[in-house]
């Protein structure tokens, strides 16, 4: 809901980025709930420092 994504397109992203080990999925349930959790993992902090500090440098901001 946050993202105004639909179920198959937000999982589509989502395998991009664990294509790219940039997060970690982690599938289970609550009762008989199925829930997903996703975390960011260390070269997804890393690629998204490296985007930010590169979209900063391209507005003439100081990274």
């Amino acid at each position: 809901e946050l993202l105004d994504m639909t179920p198959g397109n937000l999982s589509t992203h989502l395998r991009k980025l664990e294509d790219a080990a940039y997060v970690e999925v982690e599938k289970t349930h609550q009762g008989r709930t199925p829930v997903t959790y996703i975390s960011l993992s260390k070269a997804g902090r890393r690629a998204f420092e490296d985007y930010t500090d590169a979209l900063k440098q391209l507005l003439g901001g100081t990274a």
